[in-house]
């Protein structure tokens, strides 16, 4: 092919990626963040209020993220209006931080399709409806396992969450963040292949709570 007629090809709107649209999506993806490790990483360096010792801080929402069935829309357009301060930082309590909230709202609330106070609540209410196992809570030591233990400690402490709707992330050796899959009305789902990729390590580890 001549080098022109490869870049006209390259170019044409047809083959470019469609802009993403607000609303339209198949499922969500919940993060959890293990604030321990995200505080060893990032947060003592930003000297971040949920790293403060004493806060005794495990699990944190780090998003909720509209996917396809296979990849993600991010940064769509919409005619929301963004937060407020007031209303990002009212996140705080679930989230660490309401920077965190605000700056969820700019890549992934806005692909919802709903406003920042309804996609707010929208996060509060797939985080409400996920339990977190009694052993992550407040844990007074580290420890070392595999990725599956902790899938099995969530599967047993939610009816409904099967092995293929979570998935366990690490960044090194450590934890990172546990991610489960729901449906539009937060419903435990499968994830789409493209969300299955579970720590490759062998054994991470889970630093206790501060």
């Amino acid at each position: 092919m001549r080098p022109i007629l490869a870049l006209a090809v390259a170019l044409s709107p047809a083959i470019l990626p469609a802009q993403p649209v607000a609303g339209e999506f198949d499922y969500y993806l919940l993060a959890l963040s293990w604030s321990p490790s995200w505080c060893r990483e990032t947060g003592d360096r930003r000297n971040a209020e949920q790293c403060d010792p004493g806060q005794r801080i495990g699990f944190v929402v780090h998003g909720l993220w509209p996917q396809y069935e296979r990849g993600w829309p991010s940064d769509c357009a919409t005619a929301e209006r963004d937060p407020s301060r007031r209303e990002s930082q009212s996140m705080a309590d679930i989230m660490g931080s309401g920077r965190l909230a605000a700056y969820q709202w700019q890549k992934h609330g806005r692909c919802s399709g709903l406003s920042a106070q309804d996609y707010f609540r929208a996060t509060r209410d797939a985080a409400a409806g996920i339990r977190v196992p009694e052993v992550f809570q407040g844990l007074g030591r580290d420890v070392t396992l595999p990725a599956a233990v902790v899938e099995d400690a969530f599967i047993e402490a939610n009816p409904g969450l099967g092995r293929d709707g979570i998935t366990v992330t690490c960044r090194g050796k450590a934890l990172q963040e546990v991610r489960i899959c729901l449906t539009r009305d937060f419903q435990p789902r499968d994830c789409a292949p493209d969300v299955r990729r579970d720590c490759p390590r062998p054994e991470m580890l889970i630093e206790r709570v501060r």
